[in-house]
Order: structure tokens, then C-alpha cells, then sequence
């Protein structure tokens, strides 16, 4: 009886609208990555479940590198923050 409601789709489905709620909820950057991770894992198996398997083919390949410009990103931005406090900080100086 229950175990028809664990199948592929619903696990999919889960896992990104875990990692979806993670990604908005947590505030470290690092933890968005494993969310992210997590959503893009949920999204392949959702697209696997409706047997589009070019596609899915195609997302299990362009992920990788969504997950290599988002830690660039994150980088950067931690950078220019870095650069905008220490430039406020030494303006409170002088």
C-alpha cells in the first residue's frame, strides 16, 4: 500500500524540492552547493522519470559546469566583499 508512493518520481521530486528549500534557507555559501547539488540530482531523476533520456543525458553533462560557474560566482563575490569592507573600514579611519 505504501510502497507504492516510493517510486522514482516521488524521490526525485523530493530530493529538489529539498534541495530547492536549502538552497533559500541556508545562508553559507558552501551549504548552497550541496543543495544545489541535491535539486540538480531531484531534476535529472524527474526528467529520467519522463523517459527523456537525450535530455537527461544532456543535463547529467551541462551540470558539472553549472556547479563550476556557481562556485566561481561565489568566489567572486566573496572577493568584492572582502575589497568593500576593507575599503569601508579604512575609510572609518581616516
Amino acid at each position: 500500500m505504501y510502497l507504492d508512493f516510493v517510486n522514482l518520481t516521488t524521490i526525485s521530486a523530493a530530493l529538489a524540492l529539498i534541495g530547492t528549500v536549502g538552497i533559500i534557507a541556508l545562508p553559507k555559501p558552501l551549504d548552497k552547493v550541496i543543495m544545489f547539488a541535491l535539486l540538480q540530482g531531484g531534476f535529472v531523476g524527474m526528467i529520467v522519470a519522463a523517459k527523456y533520456l537525450d535530455v537527461a543525458m544532456a543535463a547529467a553533462i551541462f551540470d558539472p559546469i553549472a556547479t563550476i560557474i556557481l562556485l566561481i560566482g561565489i568566489i567572486k563575490i566573496n572577493e568584492v566583499r572582502k575589497k568593500n569592507q576593507e575599503s569601508q573600514e579604512d575609510g572609518n579611519l581616516a
